[in-house]
């Protein structure tokens, strides 16, 4: 038998990446963990869908009915101004997951492009855009989240630009760290001494290395943007005309809905914001649980 003979013969007719690339999913599927965040983000978006369907009309629309406790005809009760808190609930769903997962999107998109230019270029670009993404961190978050949004005309453009500006800098760190460790690898040297583009080095060489550093970033970013587009609403620095989670523990905070004792304003609301932040911790658990082999090993044991 030939060389060439014996070389086909021991190379493996399935390619490798896409064999591993199935492996992860089955992986993540088959994780109590991620399956149950999942399970739980899907049904969020799934009710954030069908909010027409299943709460037709303007749910912000006053009526005379007054704050009433749940019932038959209103399962999570009514406002202070007598609107459906379950149909706020239901549309405000759309806003915040939205916005979450726009400005993690968005951050993340952000961070890895930072991150790999400082990693790759080094020296003058590495300086200066450590020296940017430094300034961003030292930046106290809730001060300049408030001017920018004080400043800014009010509506959802505005958060998301406002929270992506200030989103970006920790997760570009991270990435960058990873990014310079991997800089330093042979398939690295070998793509630049072949000429490789520097771009098509760091989008196709090192970024496919760096996924789950990636996607906890990813996961990160979004718990970010869902709770800090509440925290700004709430403090009323977002549109209040747009129904969100967070206009909704708004307005239940300006009718005093805790001194009046009226629990269905605000605990909807406030549930559905910790729900869908326990469910992406979960889902970032369990994807640093199966890409950490240090992780793994102890799962093993203990099993």
């Amino acid at each position: 038998m030939t060389a060439i003979e014996i070389a086909t013969a021991t190379t493996p007719t399935t390619p490798a990446r896409p064999a591993r690339r199935r492996g992860l999913l089955r992986q993540l599927i088959d994780n109590r963990k991620a399956l149950t965040g999942l399970t739980l983000l899907a049904l969020f978006a799934l009710l954030a869908v069908l909010a027409p369907v299943l709460a037709p009309g303007d749910p912000s629309l006053i009526n005379s009915t007054g704050s009433r406790a749940p019932s038959a005809a209103h399962w999570l009760g009514t406002t202070a101004k007598g609107q459906d808190v379950l149909a706020l609930t239901l549309w405000g769903a759309r806003s915040s997951l939205f916005v979450g997962f726009t400005v993690g999107l968005a951050a993340t998109a952000v961070a890895i492009v930072v991150g790999l230019a400082s990693a790759y270029f080094g020296r003058i670009v590495d300086d200066a855009l450590t020296l940017a993404t430094n300034v961003f961190l030292l930046l106290p978050g809730l001060p300049l989240l408030i001017i920018l949004a004080a400043f800014l005309p009010p509506g959802t453009s505005t958060v998301i630009l406002v929270l992506v500006v200030t989103g970006w800098a920790g997760s570009a760190r991270v990435l960058r760290a990873q990014a310079k460790s991997i800089r330093g690898k042979d398939f690295v040297a070998a793509a630049v001494v072949t000429g490789e583009r520097p771009l098509r080095i760091m989008f196709r060489e090192i970024l496919p290395n760096m996924a789950s550093v990636v996607m906890t970033t990813l996961l990160g970013c979004v718990i970010f943007g869902i709770g800090a587009q509440a925290g700004l609403e709430f403090l009323g620095l977002g549109d209040s005309s747009v129904v969100s989670w967070g206009t909704n523990l708004y307005w239940a905070s300006n009718d005093g809905a805790l001194m009046t004792g009226t629990w269905w304003a605000f605990v909807p609301s406030g549930l559905c914001i910790a729900l869908v932040a326990f469910a992406l911790a979960l889902v970032n658990y369990a994807v640093d649980e199966i890409t950490n082999p240090r992780l793994r090993s102890v799962k093993k044991r203990r099993g």
